[in-house]
C-alpha cells in the first residue's frame, strides 16, 4: 500500500529540479516539485516517496491529518492492549 502524506511548501527553489521545503508536522524535508510546478510558499501539496503529485487545499489537507493522528491514537490504544 502506497500512502501519500499532506505537508505545507514553505519555500521553493528553482533551478534545473524544482525543490521546496515542506513541513510534516515539525518535520521539515526537501522535495522534488517537478510534478507541481504550480505550488508555492503557502500551499498544501501531498507528498509521496519524496515527490509533491498534487496541490491541495487548506481544509483537505488538516483534515487528512486529522485522520491520521485518529489513526496514530487508535494502533497507540490496541499496542497497550495487546499482551504480546
Amino acid at each position: 500500500m502506497c500512502l501519500g502524506v499532506p505537508g505545507k511548501v514553505l519555500g521553493v527553489t528553482g533551478g534545473d529540479l524544482r525543490l521546496g521545503r515542506v513541513a510534516f508536522a515539525g518535520i521539515v524535508k526537501e522535495i522534488c516539485l517537478a510534478y507541481v510546478p504550480e505550488a508555492e510558499a503557502g500551499d498544501y501539496v501531498i507528498v509521496h516517496a519524496g515527490f509533491a503529485i498534487s496541490r491541495i487545499d487548506e481544509a483537505s489537507a488538516r483534515r487528512t491529518l486529522s485522520y491520521l493522528d485518529e489513526l496514530d491514537e487508535l494502533g497507540a490504544a490496541r499496542r497497550g492492549k495487546d499482551p504480546r
